[in-house]
This record gives C-alpha cells, sequence and structure tokens, in this order.
C-alpha cells in the first residue's frame, strides 16, 4: 500500500520561507510521477509543482520564481520549498503520486495523496 506522508507546514508572514516533505512508502518502483497540490478554503485543488518520473518539472505560473519542488529518490522524499510567500499561498498543501511516468496538473489523474498540510501566510 502505497503511502505518503507530507510535513514541514506552518505559519508565516509574508516574504518568509517554509519546506514541504512528502516521505513516500509502499512502492519501489522508479517509474511513478509525483506532485505538490494546494487548497485553499472555498477553491478548487490547484496544482503547484509537478516532477515526473523522469525528473523534469513544471509549475504552476502563480509559484515560478519562487517555490523549488525536488526529490530524494534514494530518501523515497519529496520536497517543496517556498520562497518569498505571499498571503495567497495560504492553503492545504498535498503530496501526490501515480505510477505513470508524466505527471499532470489534474488532481484526479493521481492515485494516492498525502493527509496534506497547513500553510498560512500572514499579511
Amino acid at each position: 500500500q502505497v503511502r505518503l506522508v507530507e510535513s514541514g507546514g506552518g505559519s508565516v508572514e509574508t516574504g518568509g520561507s517554509l519546506r514541504l516533505s512528502c516521505a513516500a512508502s509502499g512502492y519501489t518502483r522508479s517509474d511513478y510521477c509525483m506532485g505538490w497540490f494546494r487548497q485553499a478554503p472555498g477553491k478548487q485543488r490547484e496544482g503547484v509543482a509537478l516532477i515526473n518520473s523522469d525528473g523534469r518539472i513544471r509549475y504552476a505560473d502563480s509559484v515560478k520564481g519562487r517555490f523549488t519542488i525536488s526529490k530524494d529518490n534514494a530518501k523515497n522524499t519529496l520536497y517543496l520549498q517556498m520562497n518569498s510567500l505571499k498571503p495567497e499561498d495560504t492553503a492545504l498543501y498535498y503530496c501526490a503520486a501515480d505510477p505513470s511516468p508524466i505527471a499532470t496538473m489534474v488532481p484526479d489523474w493521481y492515485n494516492y495523496w498525502g493527509q496534506g498540510t497547513q500553510v498560512t501566510v500572514s499579511s
């Protein structure tokens, strides 16, 4: 059973930084794609940053230049470094994975989800 556990959320002021982690277990295949998504109250879940199984990366326009996704295959852990945070980044952040090589911004694409970690940015 694939399990994803996020950590690293918290409360920061505008301009601050946070680093989210997603520890994955239950699979050893390398051809999984992974991504970070977020959902603010009253809004739909949206893709933030994706990484294909071959390491190619894609970001939502709203976070380009501020967020960095990375993956440590040895530790089976996905990261999201978030800098220059803004109040509009406030949301519940989720890690997602799927046994397919290409990641997409569509939440329904993913079979596995973590429980989420809250990020709150105050002005």
